[in-house]
This record gives structure tokens, sequence and C-alpha cells, in this order.
């Protein structure tokens, strides 16, 4: 998934990290409900001891200008977003100044070339208060939030800059520029029109307060989410209501209770998602009921932490905003500049994949019914209704029984080092020709960080790889990827990009063992770090994973199908002896592979269909009620199937109230069609080969946005996308009985 920054830069949003459709991400463009930086007019000038003693107030002199984690402090972010503002503001004062004849080189390239220290400050803290935050830090995100947003307004509401960037507009088609200069030119100006620099003085001041509310709002409802989830993980006293779990599993909950002072207890943390990854091996049906309901209602408790009110809000501000930019909803203004174009659009693709999901998981629910009623009866106890708390457990008794495959047999053999270096680093390195070198003198912000040194085809140094991998109260939930420095030959940067992720750590001394999921998402959120470090790009607007939405998980998706090649999958799956998977248990989980998919894609399917529902509310819309409109969203679109709730509930839907994916969830269906797409391409032509790798990173990879993102993927493929190998992979071929 990608994370939106709050971050001005050159006049755009960028958005970072990944969460595979599970989770994963990619770069947008600017918002009107801006979270993104922008700088107060009104900023004091640094004191001279800051400029001294402020790690950001200069560029790193480590290796890729990495930020300097050994000397940055929780106490020199304000300050240096205060200053970055301030400075970006008075470089945007002097290009809708200038008395010369607005030109590309003294206004677009010149905006290019603003906000750098804001940007070297706001992606390092952007990273820090999602992965590693603490209340000095969040307290800091509350008070600039709405400054950031007045920031960027400052810029895209200019009425002297947006004259300037209209005026080379007007006259683009006669300036001789080069391709990419000829797309920066129309992103530019698309952006400050969508930001609204074309509404008249009322509607900006109105517009501007807004922005304002939204991105408060929008800050207030991760920090409550986080402090939500952090206090909604259910502890246990007694180790036999953990029955099933792993040692290793005990002993990470009793090393997570130890870390919440309580020892002697078992804690069970909670990621983000409504399904827990440990509801596959609870035996005891009460703690299963009681985990479910933890993740549930963790945002839904009435206390403090309570978000409902929160995105209530949020949802009737991101309508008004729309209406001021003549939009009906906020997901056709969202949508206006995606690959989708339009919410009908997206919703009458994933109305394509709804009706076939639905009539996979009731048959998928059919068949683990009668497994309850089977195991009930020879228990001699009376059967159950199936609840979703039971699904993950019996479905793992049906695969066990179908296939004869269970979870504990697989992951032995992938152990996270090894999934990494010999799986994730070795599909890059027969694709591409990329080499890893691990870099122990960089410093990190926080021990269980890892940074690698990544080299191209030619042996030169080509970025920074950082990876956090392991679960922390004080993480945001799910898997991401980001720039701690974009690419930009303009400003002569190379990418330092990081991977995070939620992956249980093990107790001390114990190896990371991890589910085939967890596999996928490394190899999906690479796939967003390997867009990032092939960015080729002059400009940063147009650099890398700057792209649509529904374009920027492409990569990433496309990245996951690399996880079970045969020739990877057998290069990293192996045990703890240097053992390789025997073919039998190979072969189990190739006909398993299409296990689960009804449900799979039914809880993806519903949330994306719910985000969609909140945002395409109009302006004259009443305040919803967010538990009866999502019971009714849910209804409304045929996917309210009660054993199979969406991936994600209203009240703690990062991805849209906090992520930069509001009316963009779809994305991840959306590039699920494209990546499956082009996965038959590369089969087509051999597979992991070095020559098709050069040519995707050729002519997509290293592209960024500067082709249109439909034509870029039609320019590769020879054609436009078709849904048919998504339709087969995710299994969702046979027609739904009526």
């Amino acid at each position: 998934m990608l994370r939106l920054r709050s971050i001005v830069i050159a006049t755009t949003v960028a958005l970072a990290a990944c969460s595979q459709p599970p989770q994963g991400a990619a770069t947008a463009p600017a918002a009107p409900a801006a979270t993104a930086p922008v700088a107060s007019a009104s900023t004091a000038a640094a004191p001279a001891t800051a400029m001294t003693s402020n790690p950001f107030f200069h560029a790193s002199t480590l290796p890729f200008q990495a930020p300097p984690f050994d000397k940055i402090k929780d106490a020199d972010y304000q300050p240096a977003i205060e200053e970055g503002m301030k400075r970006q503001l008075a470089e945007i004062e002097k290009i809708a100044d200038n008395p010369a004849a607005p030109t590309f080189e003294n206004t677009y390239v010149a905006m290019e070339k603003s906000g750098v220290m804001l940007n070297r400050v706001m992606m390092v803290f952007g990273a820090v208060t999602a992965a590693n935050t603490d209340d000095a830090l969040q307290k800091v995100q509350q008070e600039e939030a709405p400054r950031l947003a007045a920031h960027e307004d400052a810029i895209y509401l200019n009425d002297k800059l947006f004259k300037r960037v209209e005026a080379v507009y007007d006259q683009r088609d006669t300036l001789k520029l080069d391709p990419e200069s000829a797309r920066l030119v129309e992103v530019v100006y698309r952006n400050f029109v969508h930001a609204g620099a074309k509404l008249s003085d009322a509607d900006k001041a109105r517009l501007k307060d807004l922005n304002k509310q939204e991105s408060t709002l929008s800050t207030a409802f991760t920090n409550k989410l986080l402090a939500a989830t952090k206090a909604a993980a259910p502890v246990f006293d007694d180790k036999s209501k953990l029955a099933g779990l792993s040692d290793a599993e005990l002993a990470a909950a009793l090393q997570a209770g130890k870390d919440r002072h309580l020892d002697g207890k078992y804690v069970l943390t909670l990621q983000n998602t409504t399904q827990q990854p440990e509801l596959r091996d609870l035996s005891d049906r009460d703690t299963r009921h009681k985990l479910f309901e933890a993740s549930w209602n963790r945002a839904e408790m009435g206390d403090a932490n309570d978000t409902r009110k929160t995105i209530e809000q949020l949802a009737q501000i991101r309508a008004e905003q729309a209406k001021l930019l003549g939009f009906p909803n906020y997901a056709a203004w969202k949508l206006d500049d995606q690959m989708a174009r339009t919410p009908a659009t997206a919703m009458n693709f994933m109305n394509k994949l709804a009706p076939a999901a639905v009539a996979r998981a009731r048959r998928e629910a059919a068949d683990i019914q009668a497994q309850i009623d089977k195991d009930q009866k020879a228990l001699k106890q009376p059967t159950f209704k199936l609840q979703p708390w039971d699904w993950d457990y019996y479905a793992e008794q049906v695969r066990k029984a179908k296939y004869d495959l269970d979870e504990s047999q697989i992951k032995p053999y992938f152990e996270l080092d090894n999934v990494l270096k010999n799986g994730v680093f070795y599909a890059a390195n027969q694709l591409y020709g990329l080499t890893f070198k691990e870099r122990k003198d960089i410093p990190v912000y926080q021990p269980d960080v890892r940074v690698f040194e990544v080299f191209d085809k030619d042996g030169k140094s080509l970025a920074l790889f950082y990876c956090d991998y392991f679960k922390r109260d004080n993480k945001g939930g799910g898997a991401w990827m980001d720039n701690f420095v974009g690419q930009s030959k303009l400003l002569g940067t190379k990418p330092v990009i990081y991977n995070v992720a939620n992956f249980a750590k093990p107790a001390a001394g114990q190896p990371a063992l991890l589910s085939f999921d967890d596999v996928i998402t490394m190899f999906h959120e690479f796939g967003h770090a390997l867009h990032g470090m092939f960015a080729d790009e002059e400009y940063p607007t147009l650099s890398g994973t700057n792209t649509a939405r529904d374009f920027v998980e492409f990569p990433s998706q496309f990245n996951e199908h690399w996880a079970s090649d045969p020739k990877v999958f057998a290069n990293y799956a192996k045990n703890a002896k240097g053992e390789p998977m025997p073919p039998a248990l190979v072969e189990k989980m190739k006909k398993a592979s299409m296990f689960n998919k009804g449900y799979d894609m039914t809880e993806l399917v519903g949330a994306a269909m719910l985000d969609m529902n909140w945002h395409m509310l109009g302006a004259d819309a009443p305040l919803q009620d967010a538990d009866k409109f999502e019971a009714a969203s849910l209804k409304k679109d045929g996917v309210d199937l009660g054993y199979v709730p969406p991936r994600y509930r209203s009240s703690y839907f990062q991805h849209i109230w906090g992520n930069g994916y509001a009316a963009g969830y779809y994305a991840y269906l959306w590039t699920e069609m494209l990546a499956d797409d082009a996965f038959v391409d590369f089969k087509d032509h051999g597979g992991l080969t070095r020559a098709n790798g050069d040519r995707f990173r050729a002519m997509i990879l290293s592209r960024g946005n500067t082709v249109e993102l439909a034509k870029l993927y039609k320019d590769w493929r020879g054609q436009d996308p078709s849904i048919e190998p998504m339709l087969e992979n995710r299994g969702l071929k046979e027609v739904p009985k009526k």
C-alpha cells in the first residue's frame, strides 16, 4: 500500500507505501483535503542555533542523503517543518512575483525545485509517525496538520502563481518541450485546477477552511485508531485458552504482555484487518469470539478512541469539498484523474466481481458448515451456525481434509531472512540483475530496521533499501512502502526507500517464521520498492510511484506472482537445515492455491464498495450514522454475508480515512486485473528472464508518471488489459447460480 505523506513537493502531494490487497499503495496527485504539508506564512525565522544543530536544516552527508537517525530527535521535527514551510512559501512567492514573462523554466522548473527542506523533513516525519510514533510525535502531527493543509492551499490557491502556470499551459503546444516536460505541464496544471485554483475568492476561502478541518480530522482518526488498536488487544491469564497456538506464538504473546508490563499474561496484539491470524489456530471457540470482537469493535467502544463521529464528519466534509470543486461527490472528484475516471466505472468493474465472489464464498461456507457439523457430532456436542470468528479455524480444517495441508507444515520453510534474500532479492536479481549488500553503518529509527545497498546490473550503486518487518504497538497496521529520499535528475537525488510490515516478532532466539500470506506481502511491498528504485525521471512530481492510485498498485501486485514461480520458490522455500520443501508438500500448496478465494475476494470487494459508497455521498446528504450506513451499504451491493465481514470496517478503515485511499480502495482490485493480465505476457515470453525484466523495467517501472498511464500499459502489453486472467486466477470463472 502507499501511504499519503504530509508533504508538498514541487506542488504535488506524494503518496507512500503499500499494503497488499491485503495491503498495497502508491503515489497520488494532490488532494483538496490536504494532509500534505503546507507552510504558514507567519512562521517566525528559525533561531541561529537551529540552523546549526537541527539535522533537517541541511542535506544529510550520509550515502544517498539518507536520514541521520542517530542525530534526529523528536524535538527537531516541528521547527524543521515550520522552517521548511516558510522557505517554500518564500520560494513560491518569488516565482509568483517574477516580473519576467512566464516560461516553463521560471515557473514549472522553479516549482519543482521548491520545498526541498520541507520534503526532507516530511518524508522522515511521515515514516516515523507511521512506524515508530510516540506521544510527542503525535502532538506535532495534530498541531501541524492544519498548518500543512493551509500551506498547500497557499500554493495551489495562489492566484498570481496559477496565472503563470496557466499561461505556460495555454502555450504548451508551441514551446517545443521534450515529452517529460510536456507531461509535467499537463499534470501540474491539472493538479492546480483539481485543487481549486479556478474558484472564486469566496469559494477558495471556504475550501481552505474545509481542508483544515479534513486534515485535522484525518490526523485525529489515525491517532485514535492507533490507541484503540493497542487498547483492544485481548489479554489472557490462562494459557489453555490459547490452545492451538505454536510455542513460538505463545512466546510472542507472553512477550507482548511483558512489553505492556503485564508479566505472565498473554496479549494477542491486533493487526489492521478484521480477521486476525491467530483465528486460524485457536481451538477454543470462546477465545476466537473474544479475539474477533476485540478486532471488530476496537474503534467503537464509546470512549475517547471511538472513531465513528470522526469518520461521519470526514465523509460530510469531503462531500462539501467536492461540491465546491464542481463535482457531485468526493469519489467523482477523486477519480477524475485516475485510470477508472468515474465512480460508475469503478463500481461497474466491482459489480462484475461481487456476484461470483459471493457465490463462491457461499459454497465455501457450506463446506465449512459441514465440517463444523462433523466435528461437533464427533464430540457429541450440539452444532452451531458458522460465524465470522469460526471461518478461519474451520476453513483450515477443511483445507487439511481436502488437501492434507495445514499452516504448521508450511511455516518452517518460510523463514523471514531466507525469504528476503533468497526469494525477494533473488527474483529481483534474475529479472533485473540487482544485487544487495547489507549496511550496518547507516543509522536506523528502530533497532529492528535493516538497511541494504542496492546495486544495478552494471554494478553501480542504485538505491538504499530499508526494511522494518515486525509488529509494534506504536506502529500503524498493515504494510507499506515509501521513500526517505525521492529520485530526481533535476535535484540530483537517488532513491532511499523503505518497506514496513507487521509480522509477528519471534521470541529471542526463535526464527521468524512466516505464513505464505506474509511471504506474498513481502513480494508485494518490494514491488513498490522496485517501482521507486527504478525511477529515472527529471522531475520529482513525475518520479517513481507518483502515479494514479489505480496504477500504483500494479507493480506491487505483479511482483507477488514471483513468490510462486517454481524457480524462485525452490530457491527460498527451505527449512532451518537448508532442506527444500518436499515436492509432495509443494504440490499440496499448488492444489490448495484456489482454496478460500471466495472469502478473500468477498471481504476485499466488500471493503472497496464500502469505501466508494462513503465517498459517493453528496453534499446535501445528512450526517450519517456509521454503523447503519455500513450495514446498508453492504446489503445494497449484495456483499452482506454475515460470516464474511469486510476486510476493514468503516471505523478502522485507515486506508480511506488516514492514508489517502479515499474512493481509491478499488485500486487493489483494478490493479489485480493489470497484474494478472501482465503476468500472462511474461508467461507467453518465457517467464522469469532478464529479457522480460529489462523490458518491463524500461517500459513500466522506470517511467513514473511521464506518460498517460493507460497508454503506458498498452504500449508495453500491446493491448488493453483483460479481466479474464484475473477471474481465472482468483477462482471466479464459474457463473454464479441465480
